[in-house]
């Protein structure tokens, strides 16, 4: 991904709509070389160098990510936030004041860049296409080099100008996990049958069920907010923004089930716990 993210970089300063405002940079090579004493390119170039990888901790999120699909629920780890900082140089080679040249092309890539708070979708490439949310960027507006001598120094070159580039990416390193969708759920409680065991004395009460479902319309849309009700017990939910609903709970046995959404009422007639073609989806007239 790594690789995409500086294709995807390289693709916004290769926009074929810089020709006509910014043809010296346009027509300068990229590259991402590391710029030390031996670096001379023998064509006008623009070096990006990256030179910082790290998670961003003020992006992380612990939220799972949840999809639902033909009764699977797929459950997802939210992906690993990574910065990436690139150090952009600019490197002409022929005509006259070179220093000039040099400053012209960095403004221009200064320019260009610092449009985009979140490089547009048109320039994304490989694995980061269709990545959520869109991949925010920063030009020159990171702390940057703390002691850019010391760096020249370390790599082996003189200090140059430069512009710090850092762009953000998603990185999942877990598969998902997916699972029937649960449409009921059971409690049972009461004295232990012995002090060490795990089992449930006999004066137990019965098990008591937690059914859930989801509400749609004729076209199978979302009904959100509609009323759920158990009619012999008199427990009722409300549909969420999916139109999905959990009530109960309830002991085993046949009860009506009573959606209410808007004018429209619907009974339904339910067995609690399932049987396995069960399903506590409603569709509503």
């Amino acid at each position: 991904m790594i690789r995409d993210l500086s294709l995807t970089i390289q693709a916004v300063m290769d926009d074929p709509a810089l020709a006509t405002t910014f043809p010296e940079l346009l027509g300068a090579q990229i590259v991402f070389d590391r710029p030390t004493e031996g670096f001379n390119p023998t064509v006008t170039t623009i070096d990006l160098f990256l030179f910082d990888i790290r998670e961003n901790v003020e992006l992380r999120s612990n939220e799972p990510r949840i999809t639902r699909t033909n009764g699977q629920v797929s459950i997802s780890r939210p992906p690993m936030r990574v910065s990436c900082s690139y150090l952009l140089t600019a490197w002409p080679v022929s005509g006259g004041d070179l220093a000039l040249q040099e400053h012209r092309l960095l403004g221009q890539a200064l320019v260009v860049l610092s449009r985009y708070a979140h490089i547009p979708a048109q320039f994304v490439k490989g694995q980061l296409i269709g990545q959520e949310p869109p991949l925010p960027m920063m030009t020159a507006q990171s702390d940057g080099l703390r002691e850019p001598y010391e760096f020249w120094s370390a790599i082996g070159n003189r200090m140059r100008p430069s512009i710090i580039v850092t762009a953000t990416i998603g990185l999942d390193f877990f598969p998902p996990i997916v699972a029937p969708e649960v449409t009921v759920s059971q409690i049972h409680f009461g004295p232990r049958a012995s002090a060490d065991g795990t089992g449930l004395a006999t004066t137990a009460g019965p098990p008591r069920f937690r059914i859930g479902g989801r509400v749609t319309d004729a076209a199978s849309d979302a009904v959100v907010n509609a009323t759920v009700s158990i009619v012999e017990i008199g427990l009722a939910a409300k549909t969420d923004d999916e139109g999905r609903y959990q009530v109960g709970a309830m002991t085993a046995g046949t009860y009506t089930v009573r959606v209410q959404a808007g004018p429209t009422t619907k009974d339904v007639s339910v067995v609690v716990p399932p049987t396995p073609a069960t399903s506590y989806d409603i569709q509503m007239p």
